[in-house]
């Protein structure tokens, strides 16, 4: 069983900045693509970063400059560290984990940015 624990969100205001994190159940979390999404009130959920086992990365266009993915092995950990946030970044945020045909989720984190 894959378990997914996010924690870090809050309430910030805009410019600041965040480091969520997604602790990941299991001895073989080094060798998996992890993710971070995230969703909006009304809106379809949205990929927001991604880190391969080897460490290579991806972001949405959206967020390129201000986030950071990155990952830790040993703590069976994936950060996302958000800075220059903007009212738009406002949504719970959740850890990804694509398994075999089956995609693993936690439980999502909110992040509110708001003067």
């Amino acid at each position: 069983q894959v378990q997914l624990v996010e924690s870090g969100g809050g309430l910030v205001q805009p410019g600041g900045s965040l480091r969520l994190s997604c602790l990941a159940s299991g001895s073989i979390f080094s060798i998996y693509t992890m993710g971070w999404y995230r969703q909006a009130p009304e809106k379809q959920r949205e990929l927001v970063a991604r880190i391969t086992s080897g460490g290579s990365t991806n972001y949405a266009d959206f967020v390129k400059g201000r986030f950071t993915i990155s990952r830790d092995n040993a703590k069976n950990t994936v950060y996302l560290q958000m800075n220059s946030l903007k009212p738009e970044d406002t949504a719970v945020y959740y850890c990804n984990v694509p398994i075999m045909l089956t995609d693993y989720w936690g439980q999502g984190t909110q992040v509110t940015v708001s003067s």
